[in-house]
């Protein structure tokens, strides 16, 4: 048995632990069910009077008390007359009894000290000796439909944590505030970068002056590195007819991820949940040599996706999104080098994000699942071993999984631990093989011929703006780097006094091109330095007297490193970090 299915096991038999101690401190409750969980374990009760946060420690207390005596688990099959009886006072258990019968699944019961519970198995073999007393806490109380139907009992759920020893559950904890004040829905909030209004819809987010520079910011470092790499800048509507998305096969493959369609005089309308089908139609706009391919289309387009309401998750899951978005349609013999610099491109944006715990994951397709993918299996095994060759020669940290792929190709997704400790796919590249049959992409080739054999690549290095934000405001914890930060410098006069010299450093600040922040002599000195630093600007600078007359300035960081600087060289130090992104 694995580490992890033997942790999995003090979980549950945690789970059962604290049924026990409920029905002993509440002889009133229902028990439900308790399953183990990532975490640690819940239960599900039916009390006759409410618990409160404050009951936790109490219940607790007395769970530690009778582990002791929980030595080992003795189980027994039952027939349904049996456990019925057993069960009679308690008909959350007389419906999993009757669900069991109708599955044609055993009834088992399994005792343990003074405690029977209705259950499949998997526990601790010596409880009172495997688990750690130590290594366990209750974490809070939440309200839970029997069933997860609105429709039934609202029960209260108690949430336990549970590790292996004191130690890595007091490090699991420490990881969760840390977590918390890194949450991009805090502290976005208290930057004032973005916010959802009900009247204007869920998962579309309002993006507020501050998180604005930031996309704008992000926005220009794509276009300068697109330029460096050849790419060409396109802009495309945000919605097309449905011909266009039936021609791509997002109709019928993708519709359940599409808003609904909008029928108008001269057709029927969708908003479009990927830009692919629009560029391909620029492609098809003009005919093209082979001596120009590679052609790199560009564009930070918005789509949209259909998210169910209660799916959506701050920026993680939104129903509007940026995307940093590119197709590169090449020959066959350029499909390799052209995936290498694509993902080269990646590693560079992580660099100057200083982003290091990553690694990719070539996604294959299942011949056992053609409801999602196209059934061309020679194209599949060519653009899988291609994708593996140059995962294999950039010598990358990189897994497979099957049946991942997107329906018109293998991709390439970019795996990141994000700072607080969540894995999640950051961008993904897709190696298309099927736009050049839907859309008839050609090229004109050496010998004066059409050639179809046009293969697009998709790629997003930079995700969607709204899951990248997400990622860089927990990275960074709120506190960016200079130039991605929305103020990069404050400027306080300690007095009026003070207002015209620091006047005058704004104003040559801001001709500079410096994102600066006046906060004049009204409030307090010390009030104006908290709120700077709340804001996690990146410097700030006291003008007193002394800095009046003399011109030298002393600038501190959010470190608390201070240096005095002449004007015009504060204006030039931070001129280079902003231009070398540092």
């Amino acid at each position: 048995m694995s580490n992890a299915d033997i942790l999995a096991n003090k979980r549950h038999t945690l789970a059962h632990l604290l049924a026990a101690t409920i029905l002993e401190l509440y002889p009133d409750a229902k028990n439900t069910i308790g399953p183990a969980i990532d975490n640690g374990f819940y239960y599900d009760f039916e009390f006759t009077s409410p618990l409160s946060e404050n009951d936790l420690v109490k219940i607790e207390t007395k769970m530690r008390e009778i582990l002791p005596s929980w030595s080992q688990f003795k189980h027994r099959e039952v027939t349904d007359k049996e456990a019925k009886v057993i069960y009679t006072n308690n008909p959350y258990k007389l419906e999993l009894i009757d669900e069991i019968v109708a599955k044609g699944e055993p009834i088992t019961l399994y005792t343990i000290g003074n405690f029977t519970d209705l259950c499949r198995g998997g526990h601790s073999e010596a409880p009172n000796t495997d688990i750690d007393p130590a290594g366990f806490k209750l974490d809070r109380l939440a309200g839970a439909y029997w069933r997860g139907d609105s429709n039934n009992t609202m029960l209260t759920r108690i949430y336990g944590l549970a590790f292996d020893n004191q130690v890595e559950l007091e490090d699991y904890v420490a990881k969760r505030e840390e977590a918390e004040k890194r949450d991009h829905r805090k502290l976005g909030k208290e930057l004032n970068l973005f916010f959802v209004d009900d009247t204007v819809g869920k998962g579309l987010i309002m993006w507020l002056p501050n998180g604005t520079i930031m996309r704008n910011e992000i926005e220009k470092l794509a276009i300068a590195m697109e330029d460096k790499g050849n790419y060409q800048r396109v802009s495309t509507p945000h919605l097309a007819k449905e011909e266009l998305f039936l021609r791509s096969g997002h109709l019928p493959y993708y519709k359940d991820g599409m808003y609904p369609p909008m029928v108008m005089d001269d057709g029927t309308y969708y908003l479009r949940a990927m830009n692919c089908p629009h560029h391909h139609t620029i492609y098809l706009h003009l005919p093209h040599s082979y001596r120009e391919l590679p052609i790199r289309y560009a564009e930070y387009g918005t789509v949209y996706r259909n998210e169910l309401s209660g799916t959506l998750a701050g920026l993680l899951r939104v129903r509007g999104l940026a995307m940093n978005d590119a197709h590169i349609y090449c020959r066959k013999d350029q499909i390799k080098d052209e995936f290498k610099n694509v993902m080269a491109l990646v590693m560079e944006y992580f660099k100057i994000f200083n982003l290091s715990d990553y690694w990719f994951r070539l996604s294959k397709w299942s011949p056992e699942h053609l409801d999602k993918y196209i059934n061309e299996p020679a194209n599949w095994d060519f653009a899988e071993t291609v994708l593996r060759e140059v995962l294999v020669e950039l010598g990358v940290k990189f897994t497979e999984v099957e049946d991942e792929a997107a329906f018109y190709g293998p991709k390439v997704d970019v795996q990141f631990k994000s700072a607080i400790g969540r894995e999640e796919t950051m961008s993904t590249i897709q190696l298309d093989f099927v736009a050049k049959t839907r859309f008839g992409l050609t090229y004109i080739d050496n010998e004066g011929k059409d050639n179809n054999e046009v293969f697009v690549i998709h790629r997003a290095p930079l995700s969607t703006h709204e899951r990248f934000m997400a990622f860089l405001i927990e990275h960074y914890a709120g506190a960016f780097p200079t130039w991605l930060s929305p103020v990069q410098v404050a400027i306080l006069p300690v007095a009026e006094a003070h207002d015209k010299f620091a006047e005058e450093v704004v104003t040559k600040l801001k001709e500079a091109g410096v994102r600066v922040e006046y906060l004049a002599s009204g409030d307090s000195l010390g009030k104006r330095i908290r709120s700077v630093k709340t804001s996690k600007v990146p410097y700030f600078v006291v003008i007193g007297d002394k800095e009046k007359d003399s011109g030298n300035l002393t600038i501190e960081n959010r470190a608390g490193d201070k240096e005095e600087i002449l004007t015009e060289k504060l204006v030039e130090k931070l001129q280079t970090e902003i231009k070398n992104r540092s």
